[in-house]
C-alpha cells in the first residue's frame, strides 16, 4: 500500500544553499517536531558543497523549471492541466495585474512555475509555505489560488526590501489571495511588514541557533596585544556585506599591527574585491578561501581573534537581517565587530556583546585597531555575546512557534 504523503509543501528558492544554511536548520527542526513536508525547489544547486543538516533532512525535494525553455513539454502539460482546476481563472487575472506592474521574464517564470507545481502537488497538500516573499511567494500564491490552498511565507532581508511595496501589501492584505500567516526573523522587519498588512499575522521568529550543533566555544589564552591579529569574515561578496569598505579601511591599518583576514564565502564581486586589495598593496595578508562547509567555517572562527561584518544597505535598498554567522561567531566565544545596520543591534549592543561601527573605512580600521590593542575588552564582549546567545536567541521557541502556526493552516484546510 503506498504511503500517505505530506499535507504540507515547502517552496525554495534552491535546494541545497550553503548561504541558506538557516532554512535548512528550520526545516530539519521542523522535521524533528514531527511536522512532515515536502520541498519543491525553483532552483538546481549549485554550491559544490553542502551543510551536515542537509544530509539530516528526510523530505523528498522535487524541483520545478528553473527556466520554462529548459522543459516546453513539462510546462505545456502543466498549463494545459491547469487550466482545469477550480480556481485557474481567478490566478491568471491575479497574474495578469501583477505582470502589468511588473514586466519582466521572472515574472513570466512564475507563473509557468505555479502551473507546474500546482499540477505536480499531490492531492494529499493542504497548505503551501514559502521561504522569501519575492519569488518563492509568487509562485505559491498563485499555485495556490489555482489549487484553493491557504498559503504562508517567511520573509528575510532582500525579499522584504526590495520588492515593490504594491505587492508586499497584495501578499499581506489581500482578503481572498494573501498569506494565511507570515514569519520573519528580525524585530526590524515585522514592524516593516506589519505596519503594511491588514489581513494577514507576522510573527516575529528569530532564526536562534541550535547550539547542539556546534562544539563548545575554545578555551581561549587573551592575546598579546603584539601578536599576529587573525581576523575572518564569513558572507557573499555582494554589495550589501560590505567588504569594499572593510578592504579599504584594512590598507589604513599602522603598519606597527601584524594582521592578516581570512574570507569565507563565493559571490560575484570576487574578481573586484580582490583586483581592490592588490591595487591597495595589502593582498599578501588576505586568504580568500571561497565556499565552506560549515565544520570548515567553525575551524577558522576557532582560530580567529576577530569576526568582522561590515554589513551595509545596497543601492537597491538591498540589506541582511540578522545574519546567523553573528551567532555562531558567537557561538565560538569570537569577538565581533559589525555595524548597526537592520537587525544587527538586536543582537549586538554596541560595547556590551561587540562593537557596532560606521561602515566609512576610516571607521572601521580605527575599531579594528582598538579591539587588536585591547584583548581584555574584546574577551569581555565575545563572552557577553555568548551569555546573551544562550538566554534569547535559542531556537526552540521560534520553531515551536511556527510549528503551531503550519498546523493550525493546515488543520483550518482540511
Amino acid at each position: 500500500m503506498s504511503q500517505t504523503r505530506p499535507a504540507l509543501a515547502v517552496l525554495v528558492k534552491g535546494w541545497p544553499r550553503l548561504s541558506e544554511t538557516f532554512i535548512a536548520q528550520e526545516l530539519v527542526a521542523l522535521e524533528e517536531a514531527c511536522q512532515p513536508f515536502e520541498i519543491w525547489s525553483l532552483r538546481h544547486p549549485t554550491d559544490a558543497k553542502t551543510h551536515p543538516l542537509h544530509d539530516r533532512l528526510q523530505a523528498p525535494v522535487h524541483y520545478l523549471p528553473e527556466y520554462l525553455h529548459d522543459a516546453p513539454a513539462r510546462v505545456t502539460r502543466a498549463r494545459a492541466a491547469a487550466r482545469a482546476l477550480p480556481g485557474y481563472a481567478e490566478a491568471w487575472r491575479v497574474w495578469r495585474a501583477d505582470l502589468r506592474r511588473d514586466p519582466t521574464h521572472n515574472r513570466i517564470r512564475r507563473f509557468g512555475q505555479a502551473c507546474v507545481l500546482a499540477c505536480e502537488l499531490p492531492p494529499e497538500v493542504r497548505g503551501l509555505y514559502a521561504h522569501f516573499l519575492h519569488t518563492p511567494a509568487s509562485v505559491a500564491r498563485y499555485a495556490a489560488i489555482m489549487r484553493g490552498l491557504p498559503w504562508s511565507f517567511s520573509a528575510h532581508a532582500k525579499d522584504i526590501w526590495t520588492s515593490p511595496d504594491w505587492e508586499l501589501r497584495e501578499k499581506l492584505s489581500d482578503q481572498s489571495h494573501g498569506a494565511a500567516f507570515g514569519a520573519t526573523c528580525t524585530g526590524f522587519g515585522a514592524r516593516h511588514l506589519q505596519d503594511m498588512a491588514s489581513g494577514t499575522p507576522v510573527d516575529l521568529i528569530y532564526h536562534g541557533l541550535d547550539l547542539g550543533r556546534f562544539p563548545a566555544p575554545p578555551e581561549r589564552a587573551l592575546r598579546s596585544p603584539h601578536a599576529p591579529f587573525q581576523m575572518m569574515s564569513v558572507g557573499r561578496l555582494v554589495e550589501k556585506k560590505g567588504f569594499d569598505r572593510l578592504i579599504a579601511a584594512l590598507a589604513l591599518i599602522p603598519a606597527d599591527l601584524d594582521w592578516h583576514w581570512t574570507h569565507i564565502g563565493g559571490g560575484a564581486l570576487g574578481d573586484l574585491l580582490q583586483g581592490m586589495a592588490e591595487d591597495a598593496g595589502i593582498a599578501d595578508r588576505i586568504t580568500w578561501r571561497g565556499a565552506c562547509d560549515q565544520p570548515e567555517v567553525i575551524a577558522a572562527m576557532r582560530a580567529a581573534d576577530l569576526f568582522v561584518l561590515p554589513s551595509r544597505v545596497a543601492a537597491d535598498g538591498d540589506r541582511d537581517g540578522l545574519p546567523n554567522v553573528l551567532m555562531e561567531a558567537a557561538s565560538q566565544g569570537l569577538p565581533i565587530l559589525s555595524t548597526p545596520v537592520s537587525a544587527i543591534p538586536e543582537f549586538i549592543e554596541n560595547g556590551t556583546h561587540g562593537v557596532l561601527s560606521d561602515d566609512a573605512p576610516e571607521a572601521l580600521a580605527a575599531a579594528i585597531l582598538s579591539l587588536a590593542r585591547a584583548p581584555q575588552d574584546a574577551a569581555r564582549m565575545a563572552a557577553a555575546a555568548l551569555d546573551r546567545l544562550r538566554a534569547d536567541f535559542g531556537m526552540s521557541p521560534g520553531i515551536a512557534q511556527l510549528n503551531r502556526r503550519l498546523s493550525a493552516m493546515l488543520e483550518a484546510s482540511s
